[in-house]
């Protein structure tokens, strides 16, 4: 039979395997829309390319081919910057979720973790009495790190968002 301990543990590992498992799934479905996203703009470049060189082909007048030329460039552009800034938007959004995922884990798993040290140490004789008080501290350090990273990506990416928009 598992001691109190092994169980508070085995819990844990099972939070933690749901969060990655959660996670993986997360991730696959942000790649399938991306993929969509550029299979989708790939077909429309391409068609509007056998188009554009259908087009050309029957132009006698220098002028109206650059004509066609340059608009068959501003389009192409167009399409991959609004291409670009999907993705940009996806991912912001992918990662504003796994944020949240992860600080989830840190607040709970952190919590669940803590009281089993409590736990733990109840039934030991430690010779240091802050120790427990220094697991938490690197915890909080650890999640307060975490958010402040989370955070200036969400910003540059919201950056890089706003200036594809322009």
């Amino acid at each position: 039979m598992a001691s109190k301990q092994e169980q508070q543990f085995t819990e844990i590992q099972k939070k933690n395997l749901e969060a990655a498992m959660r996670l993986a799934q997360l991730s696959i479905e942000n790649s399938q829309r991306i993929m969509e996203l550029q299979v989708g703009t790939a077909k429309a470049l391409f068609e509007e390319g056998v188009a554009n060189a259908k087009a050309l082909s029957s132009v006698k007048d220098p002028a109206e081919a650059l004509t066609l030329r340059t608009a068959y460039a501003q389009s192409t552009t167009e399409k991959m910057l609004t291409c670009a800034r999907e993705i940009a938007e996806i991912t912001t959004k992918t990662q504003a979720e796994v944020g949240k995922m992860v600080t989830e884990q840190l607040s709970f798993g952190g919590q669940d973790v803590l009281e089993g040290f409590q736990k733990m140490f109840k039934g030991m004789p430690v010779g240091d009495a802050s120790a427990l008080g220094n697991i938490q501290t690197a915890m909080d350090s650890a999640r307060a790190a975490y958010e402040q990273m989370t955070k200036a990506s969400t910003d540059a990416f919201q950056a890089f968002t706003k200036f594809g928009k322009k």
